[in-house]
């Protein structure tokens, strides 16, 4: 079993020092947060530590569905350099976010939105493709104009595509999503944390209600490859979070 955890746990602190604590637990990888405060991510840092990495790229900021041509084009421009960078240090995956459906837009133009976000999906794709990185679209939570909570319908899409979903058990619980029902075959990257389906709370796991046991079960036997990143909100549930991995699986 493959096991990471994100650098969003130390947002506040510098990417040398979350690298550190994530080594020093005996982790395998981490999934780098390639935006604000880590736009410029050195890659001789990267290589001082003994860690293999996944890249998560950006979404602050960033809408690849954005209806004004500029800000999309942009954002596809940065997902892009996210790529790159995986291709510069040998990544196992990138994760991106299928973009947002602003008020406006939500209220009048909600299939235009996702007609250009499944044009910059499809973009970014072939672009990964082209240098041998895969990049994987991720589920949202229920959140107003996130896009793309319906995990049926981007695995409809990626299939088409022949992409990979990056599947969040965390958004997944919070859109209402079984156990049983969250399990694609598109699912090459995992996001894990818990929660108690009221929230996107990113709770270390076992902290929540999701039924973590039976969907790491349940992919294992479908003999699932990709890595778990563990995405929680601080260092203290990453440790906890890891040790209940050791414990559970």
């Amino acid at each position: 079993m493959k096991i990471g955890a994100s650098t969003l746990a130390g947002i506040d602190n510098t990417l040398e020092h979350t690298l550190e604590f994530i080594e020093n637990l005996g982790i395998e990888y981490a999934e780098l947060v390639h935006q604000f405060p880590c736009e410029d991510i050195d890659a001789d840092l990267l290589e001082s530590f003994n860690l293999k990495y996944s890249i998560h790229a950006p979404f602050m900021d960033v809408n690849i569905a954005a209806l004004q041509d500029k800000s999309r084009l942009n954002s596809i421009r940065q997902i892009k350099d996210s790529i790159d960078l995986a291709n510069e240090i040998n990544a196992e995956a990138v994760v991106v976010h299928p973009g947002l459906a602003t008020f406006l837009a939500n209220k009048y133009f909600l299939d235009k939105v996702y007609e250009l976000s499944n044009e910059s999906i499809k973009e970014l794709g072939e672009y990964g493709k082209d240098l041998g990185v895969l990049t994987t679209i991720e589920n949202m939570p229920t959140f107003d104009g996130m896009i793309y909570q319906n995990i049926e319908d981007l695995d409809e899409l990626l299939t088409s595509l022949d992409m990979a979903m990056t599947l969040d058990i965390g958004h997944a619980n919070h859109a209402g999503y079984s156990a049983e029902g969250m399990i694609f075959d598109s699912i090459k990257h995992i996001h894990i944390h818990d929660n108690y389906g009221d929230d996107d709370a990113h709770l270390a796991l076992g902290e929540g209600s999701i039924d973590l046991n039976h969907i790491v079960d349940t992919l294992e036997n479908k003999n699932y490859d990709g890595i778990y990143i563990i995405e929680v909100n601080d260092y203290d549930s990453i440790k906890k979070s890891y040790e209940y991995m050791k414990k559970n699986f």
